[in-house]
């Protein structure tokens, strides 16, 4: 028992708690997923409700980085941002909902409408 405590300061230790610690208990649930997503249809309540949660995740962050902005996204006013948002959601449904060239007209307005009105940037 000894010899284990005395390795606590080895090398390798970090290592083994993150693989402990992190790894093995989010991987423990990707396994059960990979296990029984075989046995779910395409439209079954469970895969409707994770798809309505997944969805309500990103719709929350993407509110809290227009609202409740850190960093550079601070200097640039609350109606640029809403404006690129809105860029980005309009250039989305109007490709045959291709994602980058929506996120991508949408950065790009952000960044554009920030510079012309005179927003710091980064």
């Amino acid at each position: 028992m000894t010899l284990f405590f005395d390795s606590l300061d080895a090398f390798w230790w970090p290592y083994l708690f993150v693989l402990l610690g992190a790894a093995l208990p989010t991987d423990m649930w990707r396994w059960l997923g990979v296990a029984f997503a075989g046995r779910l249809r395409d439209n079954s309540e469970w895969i409707l409700l994770a798809r309505a949660v997944a969805n309500a995740l990103v719709a929350g962050v993407i509110t809290r980085l227009i609202l409740f902005p850190t960093g550079a996204l601070t200097s640039i006013p609350v109606w640029i941002r809403l404006v690129a948002v809105a860029v980005a959601v309009v250039f989305y449904f109007g490709v045959m909902r291709n994602l980058f060239v929506g996120v991508l007209l949408g950065a790009v307005s952000l960044v554009g409408l920030a510079l012309l009105c005179g927003g710091a940037m980064i």
